[in-house]
């Protein structure tokens, strides 16, 4: 009987330390069991998008306010449309806002910053972000330096 005990208590601590590895994983992944309905869309088009993933972090301030939930080919301007879920707490963003992405960290993950404009009407659920600053490719930085220094050792 004593043996039985054992075993269980065993079992039901190795089921629980295995619960809480699935929690962290589901934590640090961004994922979550409930549905997010205290959200709002918004959107915004970027020139370059390189680098920005779904589930990607929206911040204001440093501060997750929410997440990139799609990413798609905009048919009429060729840029890349994010569709975004803020929390429906912030839905007196200003309608100029800025949104940029933005780089976290030396593994270079990408991510949404919005900064607050000054205007008076505010963005509503499906509204547009309009001015928005596109992804810094480190190639293309490499390429312009070497395009410059090469020019000038040309002449």
């Amino acid at each position: 009987m004593q043996n039985r005990t054992l075993e269980i208590g065993v079992g039901l601590f190795l089921l629980a330390g295995i619960l809480a590895l699935l929690l962290l994983a589901l934590r640090v992944s961004g994922l979550s069991a409930s549905p997010s309905s205290d959200t709002y869309k918004l959107y915004a088009n970027f020139d370059n998008i390189a680098g920005l993933t779904v589930r990607s972090k929206v911040t204001m301030a440093g501060v997750t306010i929410g997440r990139v939930t799609a990413i798609d080919l905009d048919r009429d301007s060729f840029t890349g449309r994010v569709t975004m879920e803020l929390e429906k707490r912030l839905d007196n963003l200003p309608s100029d806002s800025t949104a940029s992405i933005l780089t976290a960290g030396l593994l270079g993950e990408k991510y949404v910053g919005i900064s607050v404009g000054g205007d008076e009407t505010v963005l509503k659920d499906g509204g547009v972000i309009h001015d928005t600053q596109s992804s810094l490719v480190l190639e293309d930085l490499i390429g312009k330096f070497l395009l410059n220094s090469v020019g000038k050792e040309a002449k």
